[in-house]
Parts: structure tokens; sequence; C-alpha cells
């Protein structure tokens, strides 16, 4: 991902849930807050309550990878956090895909 750093520390991410703005779908929750910088941040969370550690990874995993596919079409400025919600278990690249840029076009996140 050449224009966009990850978050890792919980103060982050406490940031977003605090001050930024929600919107979901059924496969994932989209938390946005504007950075003032030239490259987004983005953040994945996925829950215990999704499964265990392998479904957990492949879950984060698809989220990255749809991210790092439309990175180019993504306005910069933005801290971005990607919840995974249980419905994301049984479902391949292209459901998550479809899910993260309906998200992106609600928000009006897409050049």
């Amino acid at each position: 991902m050449n224009y966009t750093e990850s978050l890792k520390k919980q103060r982050n991410f406490n940031k977003v849930y605090k001050s930024g703005k929600s919107i979901a779908n059924n496969l994932l929750v989209m938390y946005t807050l504007d950075n003032k910088l030239s490259k987004n941040n983005l953040a994945i969370s996925v829950s215990k309550k999704v499964g265990n550690s392998v479904i957990r990874h492949r879950a984060t995993r698809l989220i990255r990878e749809s991210y790092r596919l439309n990175e180019l079409s993504i306005k910069e400025g933005y801290t971005i956090l990607f919840i995974a919600r249980n419905d994301i278990i049984d479902k391949g690249y292209k459901e998550v895909e479809g899910a993260m840029v309906n998200l992106l076009k609600r928000t009006h996140m897409l050049k």
C-alpha cells in the first residue's frame, strides 16, 4: 500500500471511534476521520466474536486486499477504520470488495 499507513496503537483506534463518523452494511462497519495529511491511515478490527484466529486473519486479509486494490481510487487525507461483522465468515473476496466499495461510495470517498 503505497499511499496508506497502518494504525497499530489503541489510542489511535479510540480517537477514530470517538470522533469519527460511521456507516455500515451487512459485512463491514466503516469509521472515517479527516486526518489533514496527504496519506490515508488504515485500521482493521476483527473481534473474537467473529471466529477463531484463522477466520479472523482471513477476514483481515480480505479487507486489506480489497483496500489495496482500490487504494488509487480513494481520496487522501482520511483515517479509515474497518470493522468486520459476523456475516463476513463465509464470504469471498468479491463480496467483501463490493461491501467496501459500497461504503466508500456512500461516504463520497471515491475519486
